[in-house]
């Protein structure tokens, strides 16, 4: 029998719609493992979307635990996972309630709180993201002074925000 694991409060979507609430759910297999997979209901009430399996747990604690480290990203990929037309979302935002889908989108990491673990980790993790997601983190932390950022390579926008990040706490 099937359990809602955790719901999330925030839509997912990609503007100007359609929208999702989302819930990760699970069941006990045969075998004793928990298995947990991601449900998106449309707010105007169109069938449910669902992914296929997303992880197993050895046991309820550990499904409920991968459950709450959910990010927003992981949010937006299961999502296209569940949708049968995997369509490219527009760049847009919709508003503070909802988690937008598209390569443009708020910032993936403060880079803030990973420059405290050292600079070096900041910029391996960086260097994990695609040019667009540091063009969002540069817009969403003010790291620049205008939109010089957007001529830049993604090694020259590296730079800028652990330049600017060390600045600003050394400030």
């Amino acid at each position: 029998m099937a359990v809602v694991i955790r719901s999330f409060p925030r839509l997912v979507g990609d503007p100007p719609g359609p929208f999702y609430r989302v819930r990760v759910c699970g069941r006990k297999r045969r075998d004793r493992i928990w298995e947990g997979w991601m449900e998106f209901d449309r707010t105007d009430r169109a069938p449910t979307l669902r992914t296929k399996r997303e992880t197993t747990q050895p046991n309820l604690a550990g499904l409920e635990h991968w459950a709450t480290g959910l990010t927003p990203v992981y949010l937006e990929g299961a999502l296209r996972r569940a949708r049968p037309d995997r369509d490219v979302a527009p760049t847009r935002t919709a508003g503070p309630d909802t988690v937008p889908l598209g390569p443009v989108r708020g910032a993936v990491l403060d880079p803030y709180s990973v420059y405290l673990k050292g600079g070096d980790l900041l910029r391996r993790q960086l260097a994990a993201l695609s040019r667009d997601h540091l063009l969002a983190i540069v817009r969403a932390y003010h790291l620049d002074d205008g939109d010089a950022a957007r001529a830049l390579t993604a090694a020259e926008l590296i730079a800028l925000i652990v330049r600017r990040v060390s600045e600003g706490r050394a400030a």
